[in-house]
């Protein structure tokens, strides 16, 4: 299954992007982004399920945590999308 990958500045925006989403309902789990995604040194990724980008989203842009880039992996790489 396909998931989502939005990248974080920190582990602190993660963890509060995590916590945020999950006090919604919304599952997803948090690790250090890969290095080819993004020039950050410190970036982690939040992973979620497709159905759930338009509430993570809303809920994160509320929270005033917004993401550096989304990315949807695809076969023989990432490809990065717009909200």
């Amino acid at each position: 299954m396909e998931h989502y990958l939005i990248i974080a500045r920190s582990i602190t925006y993660a963890q509060r992007m995590q916590r945020a989403l999950g006090k919604a309902g919304i599952r997803c789990r948090i690790f250090r982004a890969p290095r080819d995604l993004t020039s950050l040194g410190c970036a982690y990724a939040v992973e979620l399920a497709p159905p759930d980008l338009t509430a993570a989203l809303q809920i994160i842009h509320r929270e005033h945590l917004d993401p550096v880039q989304i990315f949807l992996p695809q076969a023989g790489g990432m490809r990065e999308v717009t909200p």
